[in-house]
């Protein structure tokens, strides 16, 4: 067997059928929704680290394919495969990769597990245009990889691209666009306050409620409401 073959069955070898449904349901893969057709093995994501971790030597030949696998966890454990092969090579040719495969990158998890140590590490001292072009896609899915791999950016004290990133996608009407501004922004507001309640005395009328719930989340209470009621 090759080593592809032999990962994928170290992962369905794992599999749980409880899991799954639970799985399929707080994805959201049914009819209309945004996981919709994804399928679920039922296994953990520290079972899936594990065993990219055990194969993290696959070509990109192989997790190519892997990566194009109708199971959430196969293209999961691809892109921990890709997270471990930049961690030891921080090579451009591994986001040229990444970012042609975005359409395979389609959930919120595939996201918020690679983009901020793949693409996020990598642009911290190149030109972050790219960011902007992803955020003024047609995908739900790139734009959520532009504004969650800020958080790079975010906890080396830079907030420049989270501010502008976080205005364009204020519009958006997805939730999980809200919850991914609004989580970005807070991560912001734990390094930096006052750089967090300027954008909001700017913004907080007009973001959406979920997003500002994020933004707002470890503020006093007393600080809180009076954001939620208008009144700052």
């Amino acid at each position: 067997m090759s080593k592809l073959s032999n990962l994928k069955s170290d992962l369905h070898k794992l599999s749980d059928p409880k899991k799954s449904q639970i799985l399929q349901g707080f994805f959201k893969t049914g009819k209309g929704e945004y996981g919709e057709g994804d399928v679920f093995l039922g296994v953990t994501v520290p079972q899936s680290r594990a065993i990219a971790k055990k194969y993290q030597c696959l070509s990109f030949e192989e997790i190519k394919e892997l990566l194009k696998s109708k199971f959430h966890e196969e293209r999961l454990t691809a892109l921990l495969i890709l997270v471990h092969i930049y961690q030891k090579n921080p090579d451009k040719k591994l986001i040229d990769f990444y970012l042609a495969h975005t359409k395979h990158i389609n959930n919120w998890d595939l996201v918020d597990l690679t983009a901020p140590k793949i693409l996020g590490n990598y642009l911290l001292n190149e030109n972050r245009e790219i960011l902007y072009k992803l955020a003024r896609s047609g995908s739900l899915w790139e734009k959520r990889i532009a504004i969650i791999s800020t958080l790079a950016f975010i906890v080396n004290s830079q907030f420049k691209d989270t501010i502008k990133l976080s205005e364009i996608l204020l519009t958006e009407k997805h939730d999980l666009m809200h919850k991914a501004v609004g989580w970005m922004l807070r991560e912001m507001g734990k390094r930096d306050k006052a750089v967090l309640e300027a954008f909001l005395k700017k913004h907080y009328k007009q973001m959406p409620r979920t997003a500002l719930r994020y933004a707002i989340e470890k503020f006093p209470e007393e600080v809180r409401q009076k954001y939620l009621q208008g009144k700052i």
